[in-house]
């Protein structure tokens, strides 16, 4: 903390989502009141400890650093991670709330833009419900990132402060299913709608054998493990165990996966990317993680064939060795094969992990809410407004898969819209 320079323009604040008052809360920090510290993050981030973990800070906050210039940036993250973890080992979350203004509003989904919104709107004295299609809250925190990266015990915690603010939770509700938005705004005398559900379809490979027993989606594999606690030998739920896994892709979630793998008895687990390692949208941090647990990386790969036998069992990953040509729309050189370069990798579990759009259920169910052609709901930036009126999104059902810091400053741009909304 002491290397701040607490700069007057505080360029490392340009870089944050939620624009936490990062010199500040360092300052204070420095002079040894960590509670005020924890107080100054908190007026702007609902989730220290959970962005001080998750949070890509190399490309946000720590990106924009002046000590990073000549050197290394002061470590933003790991600062707010001991604040974060400080202030909830004290207890220090600040549940004052205003008087109930007698309006509700409904969240769909209790994932980082969900829990960020409700917290925000009940702090302002609005009658905020939870509807979760899980049987547990939390969201891509709970499912999605494993213990290993986010003690589940920290988002529990965050979990309760909410609760004391006064926001319902109502879990095994599938949006789109169980009820429909129209009948929360017409039925059920919700005010406003704010739609966090995520992005929980997964995309594959579109290759022979996709459908064969021993492979998953990473949502599939990660959520089996982490909410559904198939990493304990005496849970019912099922999972593949042992032997050698391929997981194809090189984001965080993959890392994740091939991870989990490792921790789950497999004798190898290997990374499947198409590219270089340049070009892996991992954040630099996670992949050094993961090669030093023992994760290899095989780089310019692209999976043609899923092999199996009688049984339909994963015998092996049929797979063509890459080249990289010209940029291609996404500005990265694009993986161009390499004649007669076929080769079988011996697996016998295959995780996909390249990506995942919004589930179709909500936008199938609301016919006047425009989403874009792969599913993304089209929203107005400055206030996260639909195009159907009284109903605001954020998170990933907009963006597609993206960060949980993100996810929180939608979330907070929506609590502040929907009030002023609610307020005309």
């Amino acid at each position: 903390a002491a290397r701040c320079i607490e700069c007057k323009n505080k360029p490392c604040m340009k870089g944050c989502p939620v624009h936490v008052k990062i010199p500040e809360f360092i300052h204070l920090l420095k002079e040894g009141n960590i509670k005020a510290a924890y107080d100054k993050i908190a007026e702007d981030s609902n989730l220290p400890a959970i962005c001080g973990r998750v949070c890509p800070q190399e490309d946000q906050c720590e990106k924009y650093c002046i000590r990073g210039i000549k050197g290394e940036p002061v470590s933003i993250g790991a600062l707010e991670r001991f604040v974060g973890d400080w202030g909830m080992a004290n207890h220090a979350f600040n549940a004052n709330r205003a008087p109930s203004n007698g309006k509700k509003v409904a969240v769909v989904g209790a994932g980082p833009s969900g829990l960020t919104c409700a917290s925000d709107l009940a702090k302002l004295g609005y009658d905020v419900t939870i509807f979760e299609a899980f049987h547990k809250p939390g969201g891509v925190l709970i499912y999605g990132i494993p213990e290993f990266r986010l003690p589940k015990g920290l988002v529990g915690d965050e979990i309760k402060e909410l609760e004391k603010l006064g926001v319902k939770f109502e879990m095994n509700v599938l949006v789109g299913k169980s009820m429909t938005v129209d009948e929360l705004l017409k039925e059920d005398g919700f005010s406003a709608i704010f739609i966090g559900s995520g992005a929980g379809l997964p995309s594959f490979m579109n290759v022979p054998g996709e459908n064969l027993n021993g492979v998953y989606s990473a949502n599939e594999y990660l959520t089996r493990s982490n909410l559904m606690k198939a990493y304990d030998p005496n849970s019912p739920t099922p999972i593949k165990r042992g032997g050698k896994v391929a997981v194809v892709g090189a984001g965080n979630v993959a890392m994740d996966a091939a991870r989990t793998a490792l921790r789950l008895g497999a004798d190898e687990a290997i990374i499947v990317y198409r590219r270089g390692r340049e070009e892996m949208p991992a954040r630099h941090e996670e992949s050094e993680n993961a090669e030093e647990e023992g994760v290899k990386v095989m780089l310019l790969t692209a999976p043609l064939e899923v092999l199996g036998n009688e049984d339909y069992k994963v015998t092996g990953l049929r797979c063509q060795k890459m080249e990289l040509g010209e940029p291609d729309a996404s500005g990265r050189r694009r993986p161009v094969p390499v004649k007669g370069s076929e080769f079988t990798l011996d697996v016998n579990t295959v995780v996909v992990a390249i990506g995942q759009s919004p589930n179709p259920l909500i936008r199938s169910t609301t016919p006047d809410l425009q989403t874009q052609k792969w599913g993304g709901i089209i929203v107005d930036e400055a206030t996260m407004a639909t195009s159907k009126q009284g109903v605001y999104a954020g998170g990933d059902a907009v963006t597609g898969a993206a960060t949980v810091i993100l996810a929180m400053g939608a979330g907070k741009t929506a609590a502040h819209a929907i009030d002023e909304y609610l307020k005309k």
